[in-house]
């Protein structure tokens, strides 16, 4: 009974100081019991992103409950991280919206981890206009096939400076691009506006993307990871798309792209789809083409249709193939916080991972207080946060603290983990690079359930408060 009312003391103490947990503590000369350190946020924004007590991990442990058990020893793909995209809508509120001084603390707050920031290490950019620009634009809008007129200057004015301070802050970041369109003259409109990339402009559209990911490494900027086009099966009517069909998509990679790129030795990955669940036959439909699919090293997926469960029955059907969550937005067609964090949580940060993502990202970093600044498409999209124009203010939206669960925990080079929960809870779990254990739970339902944390044949007594998400954490017993 001493021991135990020491440990607690410890607890408190370090909850209290807001000191790092280092280890299972000692008190007076005998070890104390391992313990877990929680944070929570619910529907009814009482808990956000808030550290509750410790919780011990008791030995032999067997408690009249249910039970998360999670095992280390199954692991299963390897993480990238967490993020949102930067928009040109996003960083021109970043980089023209804040000071300085306000600016330097949100991308912290963004990308870095001291103090309880998010930690974020995936990012988006588009290569040109999407609907959330000041107007559309490609990257060579004079109609030359020798691409005379390209250049990054419009993404080196806002986008490239907000993505050079990030990898600043974080220089683990990886950075996905898509594009919109390709430039009007090379489709069947003359337009970036609908339409299709004609056959005859292949090659030249292939040295678009070599030019871009060259243009964007010499400043500063990396491209790891480079889908071709955004939701090709889509054809916007007030904002740049373009219509792609599978066979098309891998004709271009096969004989054009994927040989450039290796020919020049660009390392830059490339990603097919990056649109809805509600269509795997269509990626699935480019790696069945033997001359695409050794240049193809992943499928994206959207939010917008479907659910997380396709993700898995393409990577069952190609499993050297990565997996990638790349985009998904909240709006005020989903205001409700509760509903909306709960679904995040459920689909995105825990369904979408259990499915096999390696990254996963929201839609706009930041929009601000009109859904702005944007170019056609959605009018009433949320962005992870939003930033007032007039005052220079920051709320953090349902998103903001949905994927706080896992990118503050989660970090790069970190294992998913087996772990098996009870009716009526969700869960994913991670090992880290130092062997730190991070379980994610949800309770969406309208009551607290108590259940037991397991692993290696101890066990942690906790409760989930309805509606309600938890990261645990803790170290690897010794």
């Amino acid at each position: 009974m001493t021991r135990r009312i020491s440990t607690l003391a410890l607890r408190a103490l370090i909850i209290g100081t807001g000191l790092a947990v280092l280890g299972p503590a000692a008190c007076a000369g005998a070890p104390a019991d391992p313990f877990a350190r929680i944070w929570m946020t619910s529907g009814d924004r009482s808990r956000l992103l808030t550290e509750q007590a410790p919780v011990s991990f008791e030995a032999d442990a067997t408690l009249a409950r249910p039970s998360v058990v999670v095992d280390a020893d199954q692991q299963f793909q390897e993480m990238v991280g967490f993020g949102a995209a930067i928009t040109d809508a996003s960083a021109i509120l970043i980089q023209t919206g804040l000071d300085r001084d306000q600016r330097d603390a949100l991308m912290r707050e963004l990308f870095g981890r001291e103090e309880g920031g998010l930690g974020f290490s995936f990012t988006r950019v588009t290569i040109g206009a999407s609907d959330f620009s000041l107007d559309h634009y490609s990257l060579a809008d004079a109609p030359d096939p020798a691409l005379a007129s390209f250049s990054t200057r419009r993404m080196e004015e806002y986008v490239f400076p907000t993505v050079r301070q990030a990898v600043a802050i974080n220089p683990d970041l990886k950075v996905m691009a898509s594009p919109w369109s390709a430039p009007g003259w090379m489709k069947t409109t003359g337009s970036m506006i609908q339409g299709q990339l004609k056959p005859e402009f292949y090659p030249v559209y292939a040295e678009y993307f070599r030019r871009y990911i060259d243009s964007a490494a010499a400043r500063g900027v990396p491209t790891d990871y480079l889908s071709i086009q955004n939701e090709p099966d889509f054809e916007p009517d007030s904002y740049p798309g373009m219509r792609w069909a599978p066979q098309d998509r891998a004709a271009f990679v096969a004989q054009h792209l994927g040989p450039l790129l290796r020919d020049v030795g660009i390392e830059t990955r490339i990603l097919d789809w990056d649109h809805n669940w509600d269509q795997p036959q269509q990626p699935l439909a480019v790696l069945a083409d033997e001359r695409a699919r050794p240049f193809v090293a992943g499928v994206a997926w959207h939010c917008y249709d479907g659910d997380p469960a396709a993700q898995s029955l393409v990577r069952d059907a190609w499993p050297d193939k990565d997996v990638f969550f790349t985009e998904c937005s909240g709006g005020e067609w989903a205001p409700d916080f509760a509903d909306s964090f709960t679904w995040t949580m459920k689909n995105l940060i825990i369904g979408s991972v259990e499915h096999w993502a390696r990254g996963v990202l929201m839609w706009n970093l930041a929009l601000d207080e009109s859904h702005g600044p944007h170019a056609g498409g959605c009018g009433d999209c949320r962005g992870v946060v939003m930033i007032d124009r007039r005052t220079g203010a920051v709320q953090r939206n349902q998103e903001y603290y949905a994927f706080g669960h896992a990118s503050r925990f989660v970090r790069p080079g970190a294992r998913r983990i087996s772990s098996v929960e009870p009716e009526g809870l969700q869960a994913v779990a991670f090992v880290n690079p130092d062997g730190g254990r991070v379980l994610i739970v949800l309770n969406e339902g309208p009551s607290s359930v108590a259940f037991e944390i397991r692993e290696s044949g101890r066990g942690a007594a906790v409760e989930l408060p309805p509606r309600t998400a938890a990261t645990y954490v803790w170290e690897a017993f010794i």
